[in-house]
């Protein structure tokens, strides 16, 4: 058995959290910029918005069900599962931040 998370493995956890969190509301107010015209977005954006969660997630889930298998701590699942979604919230601000406002 494995003790608690220590306070530096919380708040580093807690930090990635926080930063996927913001990446993906940047992400909303894009895509949502993009549907109303401000913000130039790649035609199949739209697809792009239900097709990646089902990768993402997956993804995570394959993360974390390994480290569970291997024995890993739960900071580490925690750590593991997070990860393939920080990795897409953050290509989405990059890829969307490039492309910019205005019309198509």
């Amino acid at each position: 058995m494995y003790p608690m998370m220590t306070p530096a493995q919380m708040i580093q956890l807690s930090m990635k959290t926080g930063m996927m969190l913001m990446e993906a509301q940047m992400v909303i107010g894009m895509r949502m910029m993009g549907l109303a015209g401000f913000w130039r977005v790649h035609p199949s954006e739209n697809a792009m918005m239900s097709s990646e969660k089902v990768s993402a997630v997956s993804q995570s889930a394959i993360a974390s069900s390994k480290a569970i298998m291997s024995g890993k701590s739960p900071s580490f699942i925690a750590e593991a599962a997070l990860a393939p979604i920080s990795r897409r919230t953050k290509s989405n601000v990059k890829r969307l931040a490039r492309r910019g406002p205005g019309k198509p």
